[in-house]
């Protein structure tokens, strides 16, 4: 008589959703592309603040449409992203609170601010990211002293000798930078593993969640937009935002996170190209020179992190 073993079922993999990989003319690509995209973001918000926009709501319609556009792009296409055990679900969500936190103070301190000068601050979050990585283990060099230095005396020349710049603006940005790195080194340290739609989406409802609050206990304020507001919005959401991290993610995936490190001194000039070009924004000596410093700050502090992203325990992500 034949015995007959039990066949065991196979068991279903709780893994995450994983990135998909492109390639590398692909990500460069879309690397290019989210960076003209969140180059947008400073002086379309800078114009829509100008013309009266409340900072908390102009935030919260924008990430209620971006995170609407995710949840819509997963349930078409692919519903199983969804899936998500708790602990990345965690994560992903407090990721996009301190983004969302970051995000607030970016849109406060710009109401305070040119777009010009805002965009030469953010260009310090390369700075701020190497920073946070002397949590991990990073040693504090000369080299690094240095750094901190020249971006310094960058933001120094940008305020101006006098104090004749918002000295509240200034901070609200700095820390808004700070926000935005600590949470993008959070997302790499423990989310780089996950699908890029996956993540932009429970980021972004993380930082609507915080945000949405912020807005309803403010007491829901909001200014009326004309046609030419309600097409900056919308491109704020779409462009800068949806596809911008979409873009960014599967970038990451492809190049890595050095190669596109590399593209944020690109960002930051045509942020301020197109502040002066289409806001009529004028930079003084002083503040072209302190714009410089910093940028030279930034590309160090980027030939720093190649090299310490080809451990790949060290990579990290660049943005909001």
């Amino acid at each position: 008589m034949k015995s007959h073993q039990a066949v065991a079922k196979p068991i279903p993999d709780p893994s995450p959703p994983l990135i998909v990989s492109h390639s590398l003319p692909a990500g460069w690509f879309l690397a290019l592309a989210a960076t003209v995209a969140f180059s947008l973001a400073t002086p379309i918000a800078r114009s829509l603040l100008v013309g009266g926009a409340d900072p908390s709501g102009l935030v919260t319609i924008r990430l209620l449409i971006a995170t609407g556009l995710h949840g819509l792009a997963i349930g078409l296409t692919a519903p199983r992203l969804f899936r998500l055990d708790r602990r990345h679900v965690i994560i992903a969500l407090l990721a996009g609170v301190i983004n969302g936190i970051g995000m607030l103070l970016y849109f406060v301190g710009l109401a305070r601010l040119s777009a010009s000068l805002t965009a030469m601050l953010l260009a310090m979050s390369p700075l701020a990211v190497l920073t946070l990585l002397m949590l991990r283990g990073e040693k504090l060099t000369r080299r690094h002293a240095i750094r901190v230095g020249l971006a310094l005396g960058g933001v120094y020349l940008l305020i101006g000798p006098g104090g004749n710049v918002d000295l509240t603006g200034v901070g609200l940005i700095l820390l808004a930078v700070l926000a935005f790195s600590s949470q993008m080194a959070l997302l790499q340290w423990y989310l780089k593993q996950l699908d890029p739609r996956t993540v932009a989406f429970y980021v972004s409802a993380g930082m609507l969640l915080v945000v949405g609050i912020y807005w309803l206990v403010e007491g829901a304020p909001w200014q009326p937009l004309d046609g030419m507001g309600w097409l900056g919005l919308a491109t704020l959401a779409l462009v800068s935002t949806f596809l911008a991290r979409l873009a960014m993610y599967a970038a990451v995936a492809s190049i890595g996170s050095s190669q596109m490190s590399m593209l944020t001194p690109l960002e930051i000039l045509l942020a301020v190209i197109w502040s002066v070009v289409f806001l009529d924004e004028r930079l003084t000596a002083a503040h072209a020179a302190g714009g410089l410093l910093i940028l030279l700050s930034t590309l160090l502090a980027i030939q720093r992190l190649n090299l310490t992203w080809r451990r790949p325990r060290w990579r990290v992500w660049f943005r909001s």
